[in-house]
């Protein structure tokens, strides 16, 4: 497993923005794809962004347009810039390489007025 460490959540007001952090040791996100997901109270955790190890990215319906997912070029870490925040989005949002069965330990997002 690759140790990946997450940063960046808080409490921000409806319609603001948050940027997500994900870190790991070495250029492995150039390997593999990662994919940042979110587990709200009472509910399955969803996958919310997706990219690819050769940069393509894919993104739940009812974030697109407004999440944006992109690396660094040293590609050690990811980001989930997050515009137009909606309470809907509250959750805690993790990162993880799936096909090594990698995750965070994620980080609390609250929007909320």
């Amino acid at each position: 497993q690759v140790q990946l460490v997450e940063s960046g959540g808080g409490l921000v007001q409806p319609g603001g923005s948050l940027r997500l952090s994900c870190a790991a040791a070495g250029n492995i996100f150039r390997i593999y794809a990662m994919g940042w997901y979110r587990q709200a109270p009472g509910k399955q955790r969803e996958l919310v962004a997706r990219i690819g190890s050769g940069g393509s990215t894919n993104y739940a319906d009812s974030v697109k347009g407004r999440f944006a997912i992109s690396r660094e070029p040293a590609k050690t870490t990811v980001y989930l810039q997050m515009n137009s925040l909606k309470p809907e989005a509250t959750a805690v949002y993790y990162c993880s390489i799936p096909l090594l069965d990698s995750w965070g330990q994620g980080t609390q997002v609250t929007v909320s007025s």
